[in-house]
């Protein structure tokens, strides 16, 4: 998926506690939003489990999508030629903090 339709549900979470965050984004009709759950989800897996923090104490620090690779792929197109297809990826970074 591409950074720019992340950009768009990364930006709506940042600065909110971890679990409103979380109940946002079950709600959010996008696929992207999905992604980015799941991204949040191992977050707070992370935090609870390598530094003993309490889910209800994290708040969304930072939350960035950066663009990864493109991958280049072509489609027939008329009189013999191809066109390009640009298969767009992401990057996506979520830090959380205790309050």
């Amino acid at each position: 998926m591409s950074a720019q339709k992340m950009r768009e549900v990364v930006r709506q979470i940042q600065g909110l506690p971890a679990l409103q965050a979380q109940a946002m984004l079950a709600f959010t009709p996008r696929k992207s939003a999905r992604f980015v759950a799941k991204t949040l989800k191992s977050a707070i897996a992370n935090a609870e489990n390598n530094n003993n923090l309490r889910a209800e104490n994290l708040v969304v620090q930072e939350a960035v999508a950066c663009t990864g690779l493109t991958m280049k792929r072509f489609t027939p197109k008329a009189r013999g030629s191809a066109g390009p297809i640009l298969k767009r990826t992401c990057h996506v970074r979520i830090t959380l903090s205790s309050k």
